[in-house]
C-alpha cells in the first residue's frame, strides 16, 4: 500500500479526485489528508494571483471569504466531502483541520504515518511561489519524502 500525505485548502473537485486516485494506477493508496482553512492572513496574496489569472470578479470578493469559527466550520465540511469522495472512489482516507502551523502538522504526519509521498494539491499561488514560499517549496526542505504539486480545479 501507497502512503500519501495530501495538504489542501480547499475541497477537491471530482476532477481533482480523478487526478489523485489514478497516480499510481493500480496500487492501492491510503490518504491522509491535511485541510489548511483560508483564512485572513492569505487574503490580499490571493486577490493578488486572482488578478493576475484573470478573475477579476473573484478579486472583488475575496474579503467575503470566512474567517474564525465560520473558515473552520467551512474547513470541515470541506475536508468530508472530500474524504467521502476518496472513499467512493476506492482509497483509504482519514483527514483532519489544521489550525495552526500547517507544515509543522505535515512534518509530524509524514514521520507518524511513514508517508512515501506528499501532494499539495492547492489554487496556484503565483507570488508565494515567485519567493518558494507556497506550501510545497517549504515542505520539499523539511518532510524528507518527495513533494508534488499539483493545481486544484479552479471553480
Amino acid at each position: 500500500m501507497y502512503t500519501t500525505v495530501l495538504l489542501i485548502e480547499k475541497a477537491l473537485s471530482d476532477a481533482d479526485i480523478e487526478l489523485i486516485t489514478t497516480l499510481h494506477g493500480e496500487e492501492q493508496v491510503a490518504f491522509h489528508v491535511l485541510m489548511q482553512p483560508r483564512g485572513k492572513q492569505d487574503e490580499f496574496l490571493r486577490a493578488v494571483d486572482d488578478v493576475a489569472f484573470g478573475y477579476l470578479d473573484r478579486a472583488t470578493r475575496e474579503h467575503d471569504e470566512p474567517h474564525g469559527a465560520d473558515a473552520l466550520s467551512a474547513a470541515a465540511a470541506g475536508l468530508d466531502h472530500t474524504l467521502r469522495q476518496l472513499r467512493a472512489a476506492g482509497a483509504e482516507a482519514s483527514g483532519r483541520v489544521i489550525e495552526e502551523n500547517p507544515l509543522q502538522d505535515l512534518q509530524a504526519l509524514v514521520e507518524n504515518v511513514k508517508a512515501d509521498e506528499v501532494i499539495v494539491l492547492a489554487a496556484p499561488h503565483w507570488i508565494e511561489g515567485l519567493f518558494h514560499r507556497d506550501w510545497a517549496s517549504q515542505a520539499r526542505h523539511k518532510v524528507g519524502v518527495p513533494v508534488l504539486q499539483l493545481f486544484a480545479q479552479q471553480d
